[in-house]
């Protein structure tokens, strides 16, 4: 997506906990979710490592608007986001991976 973005909500497995984040390079973002690879940060402690969702932009200036809109909103707006893109709640990122590579 080159200088693009990227928008995401990840979850840990009883779907208590909602992330938002912002990155340009989602992949390695969520690899570092599920590795642990900051293990004092928000998302290792509270085990969100399922990415449930996920928008690409064309400019990260746009993902980052689109974040702050996106934290800023109310949980019920996030769960409605996430059932419209997978209302299974399925882990995205072996997709994500297969699509982008």
């Amino acid at each position: 997506m080159g200088r693009g973005g990227y928008i995401y909500i990840v979850t840990n497995m009883t779907h208590s906990v909602l992330y938002i984040g912002v990155t340009s390079d989602i992949v390695s973002r969520i690899w570092d979710h599920k590795n642990k690879t900051y293990p004092d940060s928000f998302t290792a402690k509270y085990n969100c490592n399922k990415l449930v969702y996920y928008e690409g932009y064309p400019h990260i200036e746009e993902a980052i608007a689109a974040e702050k809109l996106l934290k800023g909103g109310s949980r019920a707006n996030k769960i409605r986001l996430i059932n419209e893109m997978n209302p299974e709640w399925k882990d995205l990122y072996d997709g994500l991976v297969d699509d982008l590579n």
